[in-house]
């Protein structure tokens, strides 16, 4: 469920030449003045239960489709969809929000799905949104389809690895066993710079070598802050789920586009396939592709939205 791809360490060397340089936060910058550079601005705006929500924007007042970039565990708006937010930033006007305990956002609210669509709500008001589409990948697809079922501002969805509300506790306790730790929570909210790294090498197929020492950074950067909020975010998915099972009318779902990776090791194609089938969706199978495709395959993944919602 979490998100960070190849483009991460492009210039890392650059940076390790430098003594006492994190080499973290030189990509981030990096990335940062790039988005600028595309026209984007960061906002924070401060939540009704005191919390704050940050969130990135382009194109806002201009006649185009509005799209809600929801990121996924473990990264932020800028680290799950940096290359896509790219590719987008021309044809639509984008929102791409820090979720609450990731990032700069953060809630007082109860950590779990129900607060993170909440908040999301809450955003679209504060931008006068009357009209969204939505494009969320892994846990971010999980906030998605909630907010396809509660609110009829949504006119679109495209789902990137995520199953919505078909996963069993059996479903679950094999995703645990393919990851050879106790319980999800232990996969997604790992409690050293070691145990990020097997998410990591579960998530993505060509995640570049680097010495070992930013290997703390990233873990320091992504993963350390929060950790009981996103604990509680990963064990109390099960009943949300079982209220969107209970709250869901097929018929009424706005139109979905799902895209998934054919090697997924979080959440395999059998449960993209499902998904598919049950809200009858198509579907975009990246071959070879593993979990983390917002990064990996951001230009399949841009040019499946943009024929999606033109």
């Amino acid at each position: 469920m979490m998100s960070r791809g190849l483009h991460y360490f492009v210039v890392l060397l650059g940076c390790l030449l430098l003594s006492a340089c994190s080499a973290v936060s030189y990509q981030q910058q990096r990335e940062v003045n790039q988005l600028v550079d595309a026209g984007y601005s960061q906002t924070r705006i401060t939540l009704e239960d005191g919390g704050t929500l940050s969130y990135w924007q382009v194109g806002q007042g201009e006649a185009k489709p509005t799209l809600l970039l929801v990121h996924g565990f473990g990264g932020d708006a800028q680290s799950s969809w940096q290359q896509v937010m790219l590719n987008l930033a021309h044809d639509y006007h984008i929102i791409a929000p820090d979720l609450a305990w990731f990032g700069q956002s953060y809630s007082h609210g109860e950590a779990n799905l129900a607060t993170q669509t909440q908040l999301m709500q809450e955003l679209l008001d504060h931008l006068a949104i009357t009209s969204v589409n939505l494009v969320g990948i892994s846990y971010g697809g999980f906030v998605s389809f909630d907010l396809m079922v509660k609110d009829a501002r949504v006119e679109k969805a495209v789902i990137l690895a995520s199953p919505a509300y078909l996963f069993s506790d059996a479903e679950l306790a094999k995703l645990s066993q393919r990851f050879a730790v106790e319980s999800p929570e232990a996969i997604f909210v790992p409690q050293n710079k070691a145990e990020m790294r097997h998410l990591l090498a579960g998530t993505f197929d060509n995640f570049p070598w680097y010495p070992g020492f930013i290997d703390e950074q990233i873990y320091q950067r992504y993963f350390a802050q929060w950790q009981p909020q996103k604990r509680r975010l990963i064990q109390t998915l099960p009943q949300h789920r079982d209220q969107i099972a209970n709250d869901v009318e097929l018929s009424q779902l706005p139109e979905t586009l799902l895209i998934w990776g054919e090697n997924d090791k979080v959440f395999p194609l059998s449960a993209g396939l499902a998904l598919a089938d049950t809200i009858k969706a198509p579907i975009v199978v990246i071959p070879d592709a593993p979990h983390g495709i917002s990064n990996e395959y951001p230009e399949i993944v841009t040019r499946a939205i943009k024929e999606f919602i033109p």
